[in-house]
């Protein structure tokens, strides 16, 4: 899943003149495993000093493989994912090899230099912790982070649309990624 979605960043960057998008203004993100997989692009990308990647936008970002942080332990029977779903993730994800920061962000030593980021998490969601602590990495690390934590919510709750809570996070995410690609 990384080479392909490098290979799209690449592809989109070397023809951003005949796809009508300003090079300098490439965002990634993604919800979940897909906010995980931002997160390791734009770590590859700087790595490898390839496209620049002016924004990340990482929804309920699964980044840590080690399943180690306090909502990891302790939501366990949470809607839509929970530990179990989570452990079942990672072990197709990895199948039987090492998690490496591209595989799991969150084992990255080195965050400096990423592009700014926003990050949303849900209250009562397993990865909350590890994109709460992601996001103060970030800003330890000099990038900057706007960082949002949804009260009330669960991982993936924004798709109940009718919620007044889940069109208030999908007007966020939206605005956010209008301001950074202003």
């Amino acid at each position: 899943a990384l080479d392909d979605a490098y290979a799209v960043l690449t592809w989109a960057a070397q023809n951003a003149s005949e796809l009508g998008i300003d090079p300098e203004r490439i965002a990634v993100g993604g919800h979940s495993a897909g906010a995980g997989l931002a997160a390791a692009v734009a770590l590859r990308a700087r790595d490898q000093r390839g496209p620049a990647i002016s924004f990340q936008l990482l929804n309920e970002p699964g980044l840590d493989d080690r399943q180690e942080t306090w909502s990891q332990r302790n939501f366990t029977d949470t809607p839509w994912h929970n530990r179990e779903t989570l452990t079942s993730v990672w072990r197709y994800y990895l199948g039987s090899q090492p998690a490496t920061p591209y595989a799991a962000p969150a084992r990255a030593e080195d965050l400096s230099g990423l592009p700014p980021a926003y990050i949303a998490t849900a209250e009562f969601d397993p990865v909350r912790d590890e994109g709460i602590e992601y996001a103060s990495r970030l800003l330890r690390s000099g990038v900057s982070v706007e960082l949002h934590q949804w009260p009330g919510t669960f991982h993936g709750s924004q798709a109940i649309i009718s919620a007044q809570v889940s069109q208030r996070q999908i007007t966020a995410l939206a605005a956010a990624l209008r301001r950074a690609m202003a």
